[in-house]
């Protein structure tokens, strides 16, 4: 019995790490560490044939980075000060090239990318659809949509 329950850790263990792999390092290698911590416990295990050994192993690291590897590796993964591209453009003129307005979505481009957009509620109710070809600001974000406010006296159709 004590082979199978070190084969299962083996096992469970890669299954993590190819988790985290498959997912690209979306849970912050969480499922690689806690994999590798659940995989060498396993081949503990099979290596002095005590499934009881590989089990203590793989909980005691699995406790161990959860309780002080992940803070510490989480903090070295945030780069703060570093905007992401939706932060990069709050406050960036984009060129409108389908109308938009308050009740209707329309799109923007900038830097060749092309975003959904509304007008600004602050420029609603009654502000009339900004036409394509005039630039506006981007003001905020919200998911996918960027919440866009005229330029005032800008009428050129120049490329974003």
């Amino acid at each position: 019995m004590e082979k199978p329950i070190s084969w299962i850790l083996v096992v469970l263990g890669a299954a993590l790490i190819l988790l985290e792999i498959l997912l690209g390092a979306v849970s912050g290698f969480d499922f690689l560490l806690i994999g590798s911590a659940v995989l060498a416990g396993g081949v503990v295990g099979l290596l002095t044939g005590q499934y009881v050994i590989g089990l203590v192993i793989a909980g005691v690291l699995s406790v161990l980075y959860v309780a002080f590897g992940r803070r510490s590796l989480r903090a070295r993964l945030k780069r703060p000060g570093i905007p992401s591209n939706t932060d990069a453009l709050l406050g960036q003129e984009v060129l409108v090239i389908e109308k938009t307005g308050c009740d209707h979505a329309g799109l923007v481009r900038h830097e060749g990318d092309e975003w959904r957009a509304l007008l600004d509620d602050q420029e609603c109710p009654g502000a009339p659809p900004i036409p394509a070809g005039r630039r506006v600001r981007v003001r905020r974000i919200d998911g996918v949509t960027v919440f866009v406010v005229p330029l005032a006296g800008d009428d050129t159709a120049k490329e974003a």
